[in-house]
């Protein structure tokens, strides 16, 4: 991996492809003119890589800054809004699309999306969120100068907090099993801090990598009896499968720290993450700035603040580990399960 430039201050088609579009809202609006609320009509792309509770969020974080700012659905604001349902194939189809439609600007929910809507325009802005890096993942020049027409949110989460978070639920834990998906350039970023963090914490770590959906079980059924303890970061795959990974490790008292609150209400036994909605407002605050005039090439990445980082702690998953959560963590956390 490339070395990550940023502190841890938080410590990605058409209407007829069948199966990805979620909801296509092309909206009847005013081919051009200005509205009642002062805004001139404009039409947005959304890909969304894949439908889980983090990119959800994320999305409609971004339309409600849409509408805050003044851009409304039937009004002056038109949305294609599409998901690619986890297929890389899908994800190239629907760039094409929203390139061809000539949208006014294109929002591209996680890794896999934005890659794909960057590869195929250099002119229409696109504004990224849900992706950890944008720098390594190679769709800006630098993260705090991106010098082209992407720029956006990173989900970058605390990952060295969330290390120390498994050590103190599961302080006898020797060796983690690292769990990600090896094609995700977001996933692999995170795995490799993950790894240094534990390791300088004198944890033993090893890595079990899957590529698809159909991979899921059967390596979560390997790690069992070969680990103490598995950490998984915010990676889409396996945030989509969290519920089938939980059944193995949780039925064979195999804790897990996971990377979002998502994943952690699916199973995962706790996280110390990031407001997916909060980083889609800000995204859509983002865009509103390019709407109406700001240069994406000078508008560095942006990041949550570390205070809006929050616990999440799952009782069910604790209560059938066997693991007793510590009074001061309880008081802190936000209690799912």
């Amino acid at each position: 991996m490339k070395k990550f430039t940023r502190a841890f201050v938080a410590s990605l088609l058409c209407a007829g492809l069948v199966g990805c579009s979620t909801s296509s809202a092309a909206v009847s609006t005013a081919a051009s003119g200005t509205a009642a609320s002062g805004k001139k009509s404009v039409k947005i792309g959304m890909i969304q890589y894949v439908q889980h509770a983090a990119l959800d969020k994320a999305s409609q974080g971004f339309k409600d800054a849409l509408k805050d700012a003044g851009y409304i659905e039937g009004e002056n604001l038109t949305i294609d809004e599409q998901n690619a349902q986890g297929d890389v194939s899908n994800c190239e189809t629907i760039a094409n699309t929203l390139v061809n439609e000539g949208v006014d600007l294109i929002f591209a929910n996680a890794t896999p999306a934005a890659q794909a809507v960057a590869a195929k325009t250099d002119s229409i802005p696109i504004v990224i969120t849900s992706v950890t890096d944008p720098e390594t993942s190679g769709l800006v020049a630098s993260n705090d100068a991106p010098g082209n027409n992407v720029t956006g949110t990173s989900d970058l989460t605390p990952v060295e907090q969330q290390i120390d978070l498994l050590i103190e639920l599961v302080p006898d834990a020797k060796k983690i099993g690292i769990m990600y998906n090896n094609s995700e350039d977001n996933s692999i970023f995170q795995a490799d801090i993950a790894r240094k963090a534990a390791e300088a914490k004198g944890l033993e770590t090893v890595d079990y990598t899957v590529s698809d959906s159909s991979q899921i079980q059967s390596v979560a059924e390997s790690m069992i009896g070969k680990v103490d303890a598995v950490y998984i970061p915010t990676d889409n795959l396996l945030a989509e499968g969290m519920a089938n990974v939980a059944q193995v490790t949780n039925s064979n008292n195999l804790p897990v720290i996971v990377g979002e609150d998502g994943m952690c209400e699916n199973g995962g036994l706790a996280t110390y993450g990031i407001d997916y909605y909060n980083l889609g407002v800000k995204a859509g605050e983002m865009a509103v700035e390019i709407l109406e005039g700001a240069d994406p090439s000078t508008m560095a990445i942006e990041y949550l603040p570390s205070d809006e980082c929050q616990l999440s702690i799952n009782t069910t998953t604790a209560d059938e580990l066997g693991i007793t959560i510590p009074d001061d963590l309880k008081a802190k956390a936000n209690l799912v399960g």
